[in-house]
Formats: C-alpha cells, sequence, structure tokens
C-alpha cells in the first residue's frame, strides 16, 4: 500500500511539473509573437499616420506613429482625377485576375507533367526550363520581339503574358505534385480516365495548398508590375494602378523640381511625402483585404516538404 502511494506522488509531481513547463513556455511563446507582430504591424501603422498628416509636420517632426496635425490633402490630391485611378484600378485588377487564372493553370499543367514518372522527357524538358533561369536575351531582343514581331505595344496582352510563366513556381508546383501517391493516377488510368481528366479530378484537388501558395506570388508580381507598363504601354487608359502612381509621383517631383530650378519658393504644404505614404496605402489597400481569405492554404502551401515530427 505504502508502494503504491509512493508511486502515486511522483506521478502527480511529474504531471504538475510537466503541466507548469507547458504554461511557461506558452507564456513565452504568446510573448514573443506578440512582440514580432507589433514590429511587423508599426511600419504599417507609421504609413497609415504618415499619410493622413500635414507635409510641413512631415518635414519638421519626421513620420510620427500618431499625426499631430491631421490631413487629408495627400488623399484629396490622390483622387483628383477619380475617374483616372478607377481605371487604372480596372486595369490592374482585370491584369491580375486574368494572369492568375491563366498562369496557375498553365503552371500546374506543366509541373504535372514534369512530375510523371512515366514522361520520358521529363528530364530534358526540365533541364530547359533551368536553363533560362540561368540566361537570357537581354533586354533590347526582348523589346524588339515584343514590339517588333508580336506588336503587343499597348495591349492589355503586353501586361499579361510576359510573366505567365516562372520557373521557380514550376519547380515548387512540380516538388508537390511528385509527393502525391502514383497509385491515385494509375487507379484512375484503370477506370478509363484521360490524363486532362486525372489532372483536373484529382490533381488539383490535392493541390490546393500549393495551388493557394503559388495563386497568391503570381497575384502580387502582376498587382505590383509597373516595368512592362513603362516599356510598353503608351495609352493613359491602359495604364495599370503602380505606373499610374508611378507617373504621378513622378510628375509631382518633377514640378517640384522646377519650381526650385526657377527660384520660386516651394511651397511646404506640397504633399510629397504624405503623398507616397497615401500611393503604399492605395496599392496594398486590395491585397491586405484579400490575403485572409487564403491565409489558411497559403500557411499550409508554406509548409510544404516540411520534416515531420
Amino acid at each position: 500500500m505504502s508502494s503504491t502511494t509512493a508511486n502515486v506522488k511522483p506521478a502527480a509531481v511529474r504531471s504538475k511539473r510537466a503541466n507548469t513547463d507547458r504554461l511557461v513556455l506558452a507564456i513565452i511563446g504568446y510573448t514573443t509573437l506578440t512582440i514580432l507582430a507589433l514590429f511587423c504591424i508599426f511600419p504599417f501603422i507609421l504609413v497609415v499616420s504618415s499619410s493622413l498628416s500635414e507635409e510641413s509636420t512631415i518635414i519638421e517632426k519626421g513620420f510620427q506613429i500618431f499625426p499631430s496635425a491631421f490631413s487629408t490633402e495627400a488623399y484629396s490630391l490622390l483622387f483628383k482625377y477619380p475617374a483616372d485611378m478607377l481605371r487604372a484600378y480596372g486595369v490592374t485588377i482585370s491584369v491580375t485576375a486574368i494572369g492568375t487564372i491563366v498562369g496557375l493553370f498553365l503552371t500546374s499543367m506543366t509541373a504535372y507533367v514534369l512530375s510523371r514518372s512515366d514522361f520520358k522527357w521529363r528530364s530534358r524538358f526540365s533541364f530547359f526550363f533551368f536553363f533560362t533561369t540561368l540566361f537570357s536575351g537581354g533586354l533590347v531582343p526582348w523589346y524588339l520581339m515584343i514590339v517588333n514581331y508580336l506588336h503587343l505595344k499597348d495591349t492589355l496582352l503586353v501586361l499579361i503574358l510576359p510573366m505567365l510563366l516562372n520557373v521557380f513556381y514550376i519547380i515548387v508546383m512540380k516538388s508537390f505534385m511528385s509527393s502525391i501517391p502514383d497509385a491515385i493516377t494509375e487507379s484512375a488510368k484503370i477506370d478509363g480516365a484521360g490524363d486532362f481528366r486525372i489532372f483536373m479530378q484529382l490533381i488539383v484537388p490535392l493541390s490546393k495548398p500549393a495551388l493557394a501558395t503559388i495563386g497568391l506570388f503570381i497575384a502580387l508580381a502582376y498587382w505590383n508590375d509597373w516595368y512592362n507598363a513603362l516599356l510598353f504601354i503608351s495609352k493613359s487608359e491602359l495604364m495599370p494602378l503602380q505606373y499610374y502612381l508611378y507617373k504621378m509621383l513622378g510628375n509631382m517631383d518633377g514640378m517640384r523640381k522646377a519650381m526650385m530650378a526657377s527660384g520660386a519658393v516651394v511651397n511646404t504644404d506640397l504633399p510629397t511625402e504624405s503623398l507616397k505614404m497615401a500611393m503604399t496605402i492605395v496599392a496594398t489597400g486590395p491585397i491586405l483585404l484579400a490575403y485572409p481569405f487564403i491565409q489558411k492554404y497559403f500557411v499550409q502551401g508554406l509548409t510544404i516538404g516540411a520534416v515531420k515530427g
């Protein structure tokens, strides 16, 4: 009886100690994550605050967490021509939606073919894809091909086609699809299913985490792209949002420098710094709103290939 009681007491002590250790670990973990989250959200709060501050206050006191002089002049200037802003938004949303859907479809199909062990040419095709990441033709041949041979200048296609395929995304998708058991595709073939049906009805549903992750990366690339518009777009009605904001900021800086060169008094209330912050909010707002809906799949996609305990 005494030996049983003696055995129970150490077990209770070990359980209590384990619970204490677990509690301490949880406190340390949550405290660390809270501090890291505050460090991550601090720059965004600073951007929002600066976009709502007067230009003279930013020049005099610098960027502040809480605006000492509240002003919406930067947003008033940004939306001075609302039709142009909405048109730029429409172009960017259209290009991002079409490019993400088509690019994700082509990326997943290419990765599926390269992941098939019964495709005897997959090693050679993989080499051709990888080779393009090491060498390129250069800017001038690429520009001549787009303008003189494909005749895509001043079209929406020039904003979509150059970014449809990314070799890195193909490699990531291929690695994920290679982890799907071959028995799934083999059983479907026995039932008479073709390759495209296997891909659409079996592989795609099983690849949702990878598709969500790669889809987010493709969408961000299209949303933030301004370089292709700089090279190939001259019509104002085809300007995407990022290039429209880039030109607006360039015009503002040019006007400020012209005033300084002419000896005129530069108005310190001219919202230059606050306008940059307002542009950041306008450009990143839709992405921040869309991210929570795909966060679950995005987190799953980031853990692809992680070592399991």
